[in-house]
């Protein structure tokens, strides 16, 4: 059996990060080839160089240039990273005005091939692949996923998966008018040099204390797409896809 060195990043603010880490990791822990270093940040640059693969569930987590930099060597060197969710967001609260994403991080943004702009209020919504040909979503049903939908800036070359459909507004965020915006990407593949990113937009999840200091208490426990079987089996696949079991 090859030893496979994943290096995979979860941590930041919003989000039930121990519960996202603890069920990602007993998804690694199926392939027995895995040997996973975990850390809440970019700051293990060459963990980051010498890993086989790069799994990231953060949110508001922005590398440094040099962290970057280290990104940008995993890639070029022909590897693949999985990002999760708010991988892609970059927040700030303007008083009076609501939600800001600032573009201050381009060069991480352009790897990852989109920017968290916005998100409509968490409902239900239906995602359905739209390609029949790659393996990553062949065969995968349409299901309804509860969870944060996020509306992005994209950058660059990319490859739909799965999609869905959205008009409207994402009120409390400076971004807020997204009127007949039409087909949504929730996953795509984007390539970056000589590697290749596959971004999965669903996976949010809140628990009762992640909204600090802006609240004491969050009213309710909130687990969006992890309630589906569905989106199981994505993260499956894409944890294959990113040690080339997957084409």
């Amino acid at each position: 059996m090859q030893r496979t060195k994943v290096h995979f990043v979860c941590g930041g603010k919003y989000h039930d990060f121990d519960f996202a880490r603890l069920e990602l990791l007993k998804l690694l822990a199926e392939d027995e080839g895995f040997r996973v270093s975990v850390a809440p940040d970019y700051r293990d640059t060459d963990l980051i160089r010498n890993a086989n693969a790069l799994v990231t569930y953060t949110c508001e987590v922005i590398p440094t240039e040099e962290q970057q930099d280290a990104l940008a060597d995993y890639l070029n060197a022909g590897r693949r990273w999985f990002a999760l969710h708010s991988t892609n967001s970059r927040l700030k609260y303007i008083k009076g005005k609501g939600w800001d994403a600032p573009r201050d991080a381009p060069r991480f943004m352009e790897m990852l091939g989109s920017q968290f702009m916005a998100h409509p209020p968490i409902q239900p919504y239906m995602v359905s692949p739209c390609v029949t040909d790659d393996p990553l979503v062949a065969g995968i049903e349409p299901f309804e996923a509860d969870d944060e939908l996020y509306l992005c800036e994209f950058h660059g070359e990319r490859r739909d998966l799965m999609t869905t459909e959205f008009s409207g507004k994402a009120e409390g965020f400076i971004h807020d008018d997204w009127t007949g915006y039409g087909s949504v990407p929730v996953m795509y593949l984007h390539p970056w040099g000589r590697g290749e990113v596959l971004y999965l937009n669903l996976g949010h999840a809140r628990g009762k204390y992640d909204m600090l200091p802006i609240m004491e208490e969050y009213p309710q426990v909130e687990r969006g797409s992890w309630k589906q079987p569905g989106f199981y089996e994505l993260l499956r696949r894409g944890m294959r896809w990113m040690v080339g079991e997957v084409h």
